[in-house]
């Protein structure tokens, strides 16, 4: 516990650090963020806060997963280095991709980014990359923790495509809760923290040191992501936390019980879904609008709040997790 807590401080010193350096150099190229007119008014007055902010949190975790490896190998304990590695592949696989939607949006002035359908297979390529990896490289097995009835099943045959959907289905939702200053990073960073405890737990010491560092690099971030944001993550930082989130669940075979400690990017997804398929039916919306988060702010909210209560949502809904495993 001692060491992860160490590393969770370095980690969210190099990322201010990394913050203080970087957000001045995306201002100075006019990497601004591009808020839709269909979006929420008071969102307007973001038009042009420096985006891709993810930058930040990749290059924290970079330097400190390297600099982790590198101690864990002087003192003898290389394996546990080695075993961090996959973890970080799909932190840089799900960054990159965002990154190359940011940058054709904001530097190319490409207003639709990266193609969806390029954007998914990127993702697909990434998610079916990593799970190939835990099954046959970490060997894991196909064994899926149940919650509540505390017991492991094993689904040897849909075990890789069910995987790979919780990849994409939680990088989506994760993306989707990335629509306040502050809220997918306070949501994440918790969500995050409970993975890390789990990890502690079963002694599964690879996911708690991986988990604490990004913990602690979404932390130095949020210092320059809180209301009124100085920097906006992005689509790098969004899908790199979506990425990392249902990977470290599958790392610890406890993908299920993301329906339960990431409630609130699952209630942000379902919004979605459900506003859609409302509208297409009825022609009338249930929400104000879609995701979650907007039908609050125009029902009156201030930011502050709804990032307040979301987080606080996920707290509960963490204690409940950790209790029902």
């Amino acid at each position: 516990m001692n060491f992860e807590i160490k590393l969770l401080l370095i980690s969210f010193s190099i990322s201010v650090i990394c913050g203080l350096i970087i957000i001045p150099i995306l201002k100075k190229l006019k990497v601004g963020q591009i808020e839709r007119d269909c979006g929420p008014a008071s969102h307007l007055k973001k038009q042009g806060t420096p985006t891709m902010g993810g930058i930040i949190m990749i290059i924290s975790i970079i330097i400190m997963v390297t600099g982790t490896y590198m101690f864990l190998a002087l003192i003898g304990d290389k394996d546990l280095g080695k075993k961090i590695l996959p973890l970080l592949l799909i932190t840089i696989g799900f960054g990159i991709i965002g990154f190359i939607d940011d940058f054709k949006k904001l530097v190319l002035k490409n207003t639709e980014g990266l193609k969806p359908s390029y954007k998914m297979i990127g993702l697909l390529v990434i998610a079916v990359i990593y799970v190939l990896f835990l099954v046959y490289g970490v060997k894991i097995g196909t064994e899926t923790y149940i919650p509540i009835v505390k017991t492991y099943i094993n689904i040897p045959i849909i075990y890789i495509p069910f995987a790979i959907l919780v990849i994409l289905g939680t990088t989506n939702a994760i993306n989707l809760t990335d629509g306040i200053d502050g809220l997918s990073s306070s949501v994440s960073a918790i969500i995050i923290t409970c993975l890390a405890v789990i990890g502690i737990r079963n002694q599964v010491y690879e996911v708690s040191i991986f988990a604490s560092i990004v913990v602690g690099s979404i932390l130095g971030f949020l210092m320059f992501n809180l209301h009124p944001a100085k920097v906006i993550m992005g689509d790098t930082g969004s899908l790199m936390i979506g990425g990392i989130i249902s990977g470290l669940a599958l790392y610890l075979k406890m993908p299920l019980l993301l329906i339960i400690i990431a409630i609130i990017p699952v209630l942000e997804t379902l919004s979605v879904i459900i506003q859609v398929a409302y509208f297409k039916k009825t022609g009338n919306r249930i929400f104000k609008m879609a995701p979650l988060h907007h039908h609050f702010e125009l029902s009156g909210w201030k930011e502050n709040k709804v990032v307040v209560v979301f987080s606080l949502i996920t707290l509960v809904a963490c204690f409940i997790g950790l209790k029902i495993i």
